[in-house]
């Protein structure tokens, strides 16, 4: 017998063939900086539509079993569980939206260089207009100072 403890813990270890998630992105040197954010658009857009459809078919497929009629249990029974099949494909798509609509607030609240720029503009300006504020006032504090030494001297 050896000394190694025998468990049956699984061991997972990484495929070497993998291919979760990869993308094929071109290199960053062929693409200037517009290509690449139109790319990205495109990306975006591409996702947003694909939910949409989603959502507009499974509409539309929920709409036409919904036709009132003449029907035996299994045709009702059928119906049933397509409408739910598919409203349980509504609802991904739903929540893919919602995470693709997240996404995109958060690219632009983190991304919005104009806004980052006026409010960093505005805070210099703010700042520059107090410095010179209290330069105004330490330059009377001097002046006032000086002036009340000089007339001490001048009444000594």
């Amino acid at each position: 017998m050896s000394d190694i403890p025998q468990t049956d813990v699984s061991r997972p270890s990484a495929l070497p063939t993998a291919t979760l998630l990869r993308r094929q992105v071109q290199p960053s040197i062929d693409q200037n900086s517009n290509e690449y954010l139109d790319a990205i658009e495109e990306e975006w857009n591409g996702r947003v539509d694909v939910e949409i459809e989603t959502l507009v078919d499974g509409m539309v497929d929920i709409v036409g079993l919904a036709a009132i009629g003449d029907k035996d249990k299994f045709r009702v029974a059928q119906e049933a569980f397509q409408a739910q099949c598919r409203a349980e494909s509504m609802i991904r798509a739903a929540n893919s939206l919602l995470s693709t609509i997240h996404s995109m607030k958060l690219l632009l609240l983190l991304s919005d260089e104009a806004q980052i720029a006026k409010r960093r503009d505005a805070e210099l300006r703010s700042a520059q207009a107090e410095k010179v504020d209290a330069q105004r006032k330490v330059a009377e504090l001097l002046d006032d100072l000086l002036l009340s030494s000089k007339t001490e001297r001048h009444y000594a």
